[in-house]
């Protein structure tokens, strides 16, 4: 049986928020509780106190507390 690919519905949209302030950014999957991985560049997001990882059923969410300028 071949599994179906995961594919991203509703993509990120860019954001723009206040140096100091939280943000939201949230992607919609075509499937529900798939494996998510935040990354920025060629860097992997750890879930720390900057950034925070949510996900429930199809909608992913990464939240960055604390923007600055090199979150961009």
């Amino acid at each position: 049986v071949l599994a179906l690919p995961v594919l991203i519905k509703q993509a990120l949209e860019n954001t723009e928020v206040e140096e100091g302030k939280s943000v939201s950014l949230r992607c919609e999957l075509s499937k529900a509780d798939a494996t998510v991985v935040w990354k920025k560049g060629e860097a992997t997001l750890q879930a720390s106190a900057k950034y925070e990882m949510k996900q429930k059923g199809t909608v992913a969410e990464l939240v960055i507390h604390n923007a600055e300028p090199e979150d961009a």
